[in-house]
């Protein structure tokens, strides 16, 4: 038998690895430029560990000469551990990150060079690249940096270096951010010249990495003399710069082999490249390309609805995706009539599910998993959140609702009138300000505003009739006191004036008020909203540790990519929102680059499905009629052909949910007093548990596989806990 034949086959009797005959056909051509274009769920991560075994076993190239690129340490720990699992007599592969090969070659070069530098990312250094730009926008904008500022900063950053861009060219550069190109350029300067240190972050490593390769004949030469094979995945993400690395390092032999989908390439705004790929028989004319379009995880259903879909793009290789899996159920098309109904739609749908591993909920942004956490939590199921940086309740518009309600609650808190002072209608002047807070007669500071020598007579009016909101707000429930706050204080208005002038979002800060608003709904006081707020943060924080363990999955649907469940729901899926309005506003002046990726990102999404898809629409959202995704109205158009119709054929199912359907439990503890420390208590959820601590507000019991600190309070309303 051919060695080619017998490694497959003993792989297969050993491993159970079946390759198809692209598959095959990528793992024997080893010489060369490859571009291997995998299709979602087409098996690329076996193949490309197939394919190192083979160098190594029937080749026999030492393992040392063969470098693998991935885009995260996740995928190069999990690509590390895979090929441990296929050949674990094998030494040992060199997997890492872009950036961990870059960085090889910048400490190389410094150290030759004798040039003593520092890593101003992380905990490590005493200088930090966050600080830094923090302290840079304040002293040319006279205020402090938001987190969705400094968000914004870093990724113009990023963009502009992984992009290779000259600093004559960074005005280009769309940024909302004041300042901007000014506030980097003093950044960079004062990293090259403002200490005896040069100042290196993590996207310097690329540029200088690159740069080191391009005019250093005799580091070029070591890299190249280096690896004998080069293998890059998830090269769609890939920016400018980490292409040109690598293009570079193999020049002398180019048996480079490129892992890639264009119709997943989804980090535009990273500087990702996936123009790359379509010009990758220019870089390589002897390139071989290959096109895994074999789905293995994925029903017929929405294999073949998902292909068709992804055809409304013009800029891609023509691939046509299929599965010999068989059919299940076609995808699920949901209107419901407002909003509101979604979060406890999904309650609905998925109490009852036994694997909650296998259940995940994704959407475009951060924000929309605030209500569905808030449902789930109310109806015990638990949940696991993939976005760890999600800074809702850190916010400054949630914040700044918070110190309203604490200035009605105690109004002679000058120090939270000071925070605040400049977003209502007080027209309360900054001396005025300074004078209160050297006031300290425990008064109103609305009384001591009023007893001022350099109050107008309009400020007296505006003053007595703020004093009179603030003093009504105090018996008010939380919803009521927001309304108040956004319209009769003119907190909206600062929203609008703020977002014209700093370039914020404004419909994002409308969507947290309006988040606000639905938590606060339910409340009837302000220190209950202030608590329920704490504890859907610590939640939001804690669901970390439910990884791995029966809980659904809530994901942006960037976060989602390499993900697979049984069920997936995606949720928000209007016009403004998925396309979002830039992705519209850019497609109606005749850039299709923005929509394009926007159709790549519902693709990704739909692909996570193995068997369930539901797609939520809604037609009212606080009270404003708003449009179903064109998305949907295609996917739905592809399912149901409108020549095809029947004339009174609805094909999106219409639902009325009021509240999540709890199942009753008879035998529940109905009374906290019945709980006592050592009880064995039985849980909707989780199972069989002990009791190993109890206080008034929370309950600690250690179930067979984890530890669950539960609100005594939900547990009672809910009837989620059984004696046993």
């Amino acid at each position: 038998m051919h060695p080619k034949e017998a490694f497959l086959n003993r792989k297969k009797q050993e491993i159970g690895v079946s390759l198809n005959d692209v598959q095959q056909e990528a793992v024997l051509h080893t010489e060369g430029p490859l571009l291997l274009l995998a299709a979602p769920g087409s098996g690329k991560t076996t193949t490309i560990i197939m394919r190192i075994g083979y160098l190594i076993e029937v080749i026999g190239v030492d393992p040392t000469r063969i470098k693998a690129v991935t885009f995260s340490n996740a995928s190069a720990i999990d690509m590390k551990e895979r090929f441990a699992r296929f050949f674990p007599t094998l030494p040992e592969v060199d997997f890492s990150t872009i950036h961990s090969l870059a960085f090889q070659v910048v400490r190389e070069y410094f150290y030759g060079k004798q040039i003593t530098y520092d890593i101003i990312e992380g905990n490590k250094s005493q200088w930090n690249k966050k600080m830094m730009l923090r302290n840079l926008f304040e002293n040319a904008n006279g205020e402090r940096i938001t987190e969705d500022q400094l968000d914004e900063l870093t990724t113009y950053i990023s963009f502009i270096k992984n992009k290779l861009m000259p600093k004559d060219k960074w005005s280009k550069v769309k940024c909302d951010v004041p300042k901007a190109e000014a506030i980097v350029k003093e950044y960079e300067d004062f990293k090259r010249n403002g200490t005896n240190t040069l100042l290196v972050d993590y996207d310097d490593m690329l540029t200088i990495a690159n740069h080191v390769l391009e005019n250093n004949p005799q580091m070029l030469r070591k890299y190249q003399q280096k690896y004998d094979y080069v293998l890059t995945d998830e090269s769609q993400d890939t920016s400018l710069v980490q292409h040109a690395i690598i293009e570079k390092i193999v020049q002398r032999h180019k048996n480079l082999c490129v892992v890639a989908d264009d119709d997943q390439s989804i980090y535009a705004w990273r500087a990702a490249e996936p123009q790359y790929l379509l010009d990758f028989k220019q870089v390589y004319p002897d390139a071989k390309i290959l096109m895994m379009e074999q789905n293995y995880r994925s029903s017929k259903d929405i294999v073949t609805v998902a292909n068709q879909f992804i055809k409304r793009n013009k800029n891609r290789y023509n691939k046509n995706m299929f599965t010999e899996n068989p059919t299940d159920k076609p995808i699920n098309l949901i209107e419901l009539p407002d909003y509101k109904y979604q979060a406890n739609y999904i309650v609905e749908k998925i109490q009852n599910v036994q694997d909650l591993r296998e259940v995940a909920v994704l959407y475009r942004n951060n924000t929309s998993s605030i209500l569905l956490m808030h449902a789930l939590e109310k109806a015990g199921i638990p949940f696991y959140m993939k976005d760890t940086d999600n800074r809702f309740f850190s916010h400054w518009v949630v914040e700044d609702m918070l110190n309203f309600m604490r200035l009605a609650y105690n109004d002679t808190r000058a120090d939270i009138l000071e925070r605040i002072y400049t977003k209502f209608n007080g027209y309360i002047s900054k001396n005025q300000m300074y004078k209160l807070l050297l006031n300290h007669n425990n008064e109103s500071v609305f009384d001591n505003l009023l007893k001022l020598n350099d109050r107008k007579e309009y400020q007296v009016t505006k003053i007595r009739s703020c004093k009179s909101i603030f003093r009504q707000m105090k018996s008010s429930t939380p919803l009521d006191i927001i309304r108040t706050i956004r319209l009769d204080l003119g907190y909206e208005k600062t929203i609008e004036k703020m977002s014209k002038n700093l370039g914020f979002n404004k419909d994002n800060l409308l969507t947290i008020l309006n988040t606000l608003e639905d938590i606060a709904d339910s409340m009837n006081t302000m220190e209950e909203f202030a608590k329920r707020l704490k504890e859907l943060e610590a939640l939001m924080k804690s669901s970390k540790f439910n990884k791995n363990k029966n809980a659904v999955t809530f994901s942006t649907l960037h976060s989602a990519k390499g993900l697979e469940f049984e069920s997936v729901y995606m949720v928000d899926l209007i016009e403004g929102m998925i396309p979002s309005s830039s992705d519209i506003e850019s497609y109606k002046d005749g850039k299709t680059e923005e929509m394009e990726e926007a159709v790549r990102l519902f693709y990704v999404g739909m692909t996570r499905a193995k068997l369930n898809l539901e797609l939520l629409t809604y037609k009212w959202k606080y009270g404003k009629p708003v449009k179903e995704s064109q998305f949907v109205t295609n996917v739905r158009d592809i399912m149901y052909p409108p020549s095809e119709r029947p004339k009174k054929e609805t094909t999106l199912k219409r639902k009325t949910f009021t509240k999540p359907i709890v199942p009753h439990n008879p035998n529940a503890i109905q009374n906290k007093e019945e709980m006592e420390v050592g009880m064995t208590v039985k849980h909707r959820v989780f199972g069989t548990g002990e009791i190993i601590q109890c206080t008034d507000e929370s309950v600690e019991i250690r179930f067979a596989k984890t530890t669950k600190m539960l609100l005594i309070d939900t547990c009672l309303e809910k009837g989620l806990l059984e004696p046993v």
